[in-house]
């Protein structure tokens, strides 16, 4: 297999710059670039060639997707965001009387917090909130708690975007496979830097855009409905796509795919799709598990660098993989994260504290220049001044 740093010259970006932001908006791969920039090029000068080689890119690009969360192909279905597949779910289950669900409010991104929310709103399921632990996760006790016997649906994130605490998946899993609940998975802040395996954990719904840790673009993901649940969730929107009989235009056949095809009610964005599969295959060639333990290392390298420094540094070593955040008691964040803007670092500020996501084109030379850069920005040491009893 190829050493990970030789994947760095497919970044561009890291002969500029320390991007450390992974977690938010991932710079994309050149050979993801070079796949859109292929498929537009030839849409100009060739019209549409053939729709048989765009819908075999498209099935692809599924393959890929299934490969890496663990799941059947025709279990996958392309989203726009993240957002937009919680919200199938979300809009599409067959909802009953006295439905119940249970999301951990305080620490959730708003996509996986909003949905939930208004059905409550709407009357349409009610919400319980369970409360997150200390270390910002939701725990199986704590949801334990929450879910009733009437809760239909746990949602959680597979990694809290602001602290980077990675969920005890498979914990949680077994939880509502006891509990007869549908457990419903925000995966964008673990897919791509993680190993996942949606059947193992006992998933049953996983939604995730690729432009984070699968170094996609932004406008392109893909939901994973597991089978068993897809003639539950209807689809919100409809189109030729959805039915059994899509490429038969001449006629009328309204009759839904019994897969998660059902939720591609249309035209699907191969440019995008391009993207998607071409920053898929680099990771399948680096190799999850080689991924997830290269970051875990420049994680911990970072770690002890900055607590050497005096800075607080989260989540606990048993939640940390693949994201750290820091603060320090001498130095706003404000300033640290603009200090770390000067000396080329890009990472961002969440809940006041620092936070840093490095990936797989990422070194442990770049740890010891942040680490540079965090001690250049501190304020010199202040010592008390010694008492009459001291």
């Amino acid at each position: 297999m190829k050493r990970l740093t030789s994947f760095r010259d497919e970044f561009p970006i890291s002969r500029t710059h320390i991007f450390l932001n992974h977690a938010g908006v991932a710079p994309t791969s050149l050979r993801a670039a070079a796949a859109v920039n292929g498929f537009m090029d030839s849409l100009a000068r060739l019209g549409r060639p053939s729709f048989d080689d765009w819908e075999s890119l498209a099935a692809g690009c599924r393959d890929r997707f299934a490969r890496l969360v663990g799941c059947a192909s025709d279990e996958v279905a392309f989203v726009r965001n993240t957002s937009h597949g919680l919200s199938l779910l979300a809009s599409g289950l067959d909802w009953r009387p006295g439905d119940r669900v249970a999301a951990a409010l305080s620490v959730e991104y708003p996509s996986n917090a909003y949905p939930w929310m208004d059905l409550d709103r709407r009357g349409i399921a009610s919400l319980d909130v369970i409360p997150a632990g200390a270390d910002g996760t939701v725990t199986v006790e704590a949801a334990s708690r929450a879910i009733g016997p009437r809760t239909r649906v746990l949602a959680v994130s597979s990694a809290q975007y602001a602290s980077g605490a990675v969920t005890d998946l498979a914990g949680l899993g077994r939880l509502c496979r006891e509990r007869g609940v549908l457990f419903c998975v925000d995966g964008i802040q673990t897919v791509g830097a993680l190993p996942t395996d949606v059947k193992e954990a006992g998933i049953h719904f996983l939604s995730a855009d690729s432009h984070k840790w699968m170094l996609g673009i932004m406008g392109i993901g893909a939901v994973f409905v597991d089978r068993s649940v897809v003639e539950h969730v209807h689809p919100p929107l409809l189109g030729w796509r959805s039915t059994t009989d899509a490429f038969n235009f001449d006629r009328v056949h309204f009759e839904l795919l019994g897969d998660a095809g059902r939720y591609e009610e249309g035209s699907l964005a191969y440019p995008l799709i391009a993207g998607f599969s071409a920053a898929l295959e680099l990771l399948e060639e680096a190799g999850i598990d080689r991924v997830a333990d290269h970051i875990r290392a420049l994680v911990a390298d970072l770690a002890g660098r900055l607590e050497a420094l005096g800075c607080v540094v989260a989540p606990d070593p048993e939640q940390r993989r693949h994201i750290l955040t820091f603060h320090h008691p001498r130095l706003g964040g404000e300033e640290l994260l603009e200090a770390l803007e000067a000396a080329g670092v890009v990472a961002s500020l969440r809940r006041g504290r620092v936070r840093v996501s490095p990936h797989l084109y990422n070194t442990h030379d770049e740890m010891r220049r942040v680490a540079r850069a965090v001690r250049a920005a501190l304020p010199e040491p202040w010592t008390p001044k010694k008492g009459p009893n001291r």
